[in-house]
């Protein structure tokens, strides 16, 4: 029997995947030694990228199902996951043939003057900018994606084969800002990117002892460690797509009260 949310479960690690790509972006230097090899490098993580998307669209087709109008907006933003991907990929490896081509002496696709090394360096990091733009969003999009599929599943009766994990508003919210790629930790403490989104370290390792997350070194400056979802988490997140989220509970007004309101 397939598993229904098996695209879902895949779409999350690939979030998790382009959050490490685009971590790794951030230290990426081309004022090292041999800036083509470290491009060269990143090019395979952009790459896997690129390829873990198409799988996705492969693991939606082998599930039997209506291609409603939400279905196919699913395969178009995976495959789009996939063009973007696709195109930052390129990109850098255009960087790479830039500095190649500068040291051997070549003018930059066969015609122009020669650049000078620093030009040729200003070439490569404008691309590397745009792969950057290119690849910001796709945790995030990845996310709203996973939680498109399986909303619409359970829409049409289809639900997925594991119990969702009980979680409070506080663990539903971190669980979700890992997914995205928001969460790191520093000093023991956690950072969320977002502004409007509050995680405690408390609620970080209540997680981490159901096995819902894990913790990787984290190559940004001034991070220790980024917060990713583990297979567990993978598949308990999915599970929780298309039902009420947890709420806060609202504290009952004290008696005396409501009776005083109710005599105004």
């Amino acid at each position: 029997m397939n598993n229904p949310t098996a695209p879902a479960e895949h779409l999350l690690l690939l979030a998790s995947d382009f959050t490490r790509h685009n971590d790794a972006l951030t230290r990426l230097r081309l004022t090292g030694s041999n800036p083509a090899t470290a491009l060269t490098h990143q090019t395979a993580l952009t790459q896997h990228l690129a390829n873990s998307a198409l799988h996705i669209v492969d693991t939606l087709n082998a599930q039997r199902m209506y291609h409603s109008p939400a279905i196919r907006t699913v395969y178009a933003r995976v495959r789009q996951l996939a063009h973007l991907a696709t195109d930052a990929a390129d990109h850098l490896l255009d960087a790479v043939d830039i500095l190649d081509d500068t040291r051997a002496g070549i003018p930059v696709q066969g015609e122009g003057p020669l650049l000078t090394y620093q030009q040729a360096l200003g070439e490569a990091g404008s691309r590397l900018t745009l792969v950057q733009d290119l690849t910001a969003l796709g945790a995030q999009d990845a996310l709203t994606t996973a939680e498109l599929f399986v909303t619409e599943r359970r829409r049409r009766g289809v639900h997925p084969l594991h119990q969702p994990p009980a979680l409070s508003p506080a663990q539903d919210t971190a669980l979700r800002a890992v997914a995205q790629g928001e969460v790191t930790i520093a000093d023991d403490k956690p950072y969320v990117r977002s502004n409007d989104i509050r995680v405690s370290i408390s609620t970080i390792r209540s997680l981490e002892s159901r096995r819902l997350v894990a913790r990787e070194p984290c190559p940004l400056w001034l991070h220790d460690e980024r917060v990713h979802l583990t297979t567990d988490g993978y598949r308990g997140l999915a599970a929780t797509f298309g039902r009420p989220r947890p709420t806060v509970p609202t504290a009952a007004r004290p008696a005396a009260t409501a009776a005083r309101t109710a005599t105004r």
